[in-house]
């Protein structure tokens, strides 16, 4: 486990060097701040139109931080000749795997943070101070936090075998894909077709299911997020990402580095 953290922070260190990282999130940060502007437009739905701007900003932010550090895990230590001198030392290949992934884990959950407070800042500056912050955006935070998660080992599966540029695009197919799972189960059900409703319902459970993680239309509009999709979503989060990492050691661990 030593090994593992070393690696995780080696990697949070080389990743907060990245200077898109601040660009990513200035983006995002104005995004939430052109959401007061939104809302003076918006009559009486400031606080809807800031909820609604400012999560989405984090969840695409996010998502794209995943995507774009994600790809270069694997392929940047291999580039720079760095990994050969990591492996030469008493380290397996999983731990290699598992430190890079906790480590990239780790700067998500530090950069979605730093996004979050900026939302909550805004709020507050809005309702001067007075109110317009629940428990339930807090949760859908967490729950952006499960879907960058499942990003990154989605990433990182790739880039253990492939280039960036294929690693990139597998993993932005898989997400967009993901946001409408639920959709591919229902033309399943719709169609007459029993082969092509057993597709549909593969797929279904073999893609990954972003959907489940989208709470911010209810949570803009003051809706309370149910403790059953919360668990629901931890669960399913844990379960993916143990097949997703699995997957990464056994690939990375077979991959001819000569």
């Amino acid at each position: 486990m030593t090994k593992i953290l070393a690696i995780a922070q080696n990697t949070f260190k080389e990743a907060i060097r990245d200077k898109i990282l601040y660009s990513l999130i200035l983006f995002a940060l104005l995004m939430i701040g052109s959401s007061i502007l939104l809302g003076m437009i918006s009559i009486n739905i400031e606080t809807k139109v800031t909820i609604d701007v400012g999560l989405s900003a984090m969840s695409v932010i996010g998502a794209v931080m995943a995507v774009f550090i994600g790809i270069n895990l694997v392929h940047k230590e291999i580039d720079k000749k760095t990994l050969y001198s990591i492996l030469s030392k008493p380290i397996h290949r999983t731990q290699f795997i598992l430190g890079k992934f906790l480590g990239l884990g780790f700067t998500l959950l530090v950069n979605l943070v730093i996004m979050a407070v900026g939302l909550v800042g805004v709020l507050m500056f809005i309702s001067r101070g007075t109110g317009g912050i629940h428990s339930s955006l807090f949760i859908a935070v967490f729950l952006i936090f499960l879907q960058l998660l499942l990003i990154t080992g989605i990433a990182l599966v790739f880039s253990s075998f492939s280039t960036p540029a294929l690693s990139a695009m597998f993993t932005l197919a898989l997400y967009f894909i993901g946001q409408f799972n639920a959709d591919i189960r229902h033309f399943g059900t719709a169609a007459n077709s029993l082969a092509i409703q057993s597709v549909t319902t593969s797929l279904y459970y073999l893609l990954p299911n972003f959907g489940n993680f989208n709470v911010i239309a209810g949570v803009s509009h003051g809706r309370p997020i149910a403790w059953t999709l919360l668990g629901y979503d931890l669960i399913y989060s844990i379960a993916y990402l143990f097949i997703l990492l699995s997957a990464s050691a056994v690939i990375f661990g077979r991959r001819d580095l000569k």
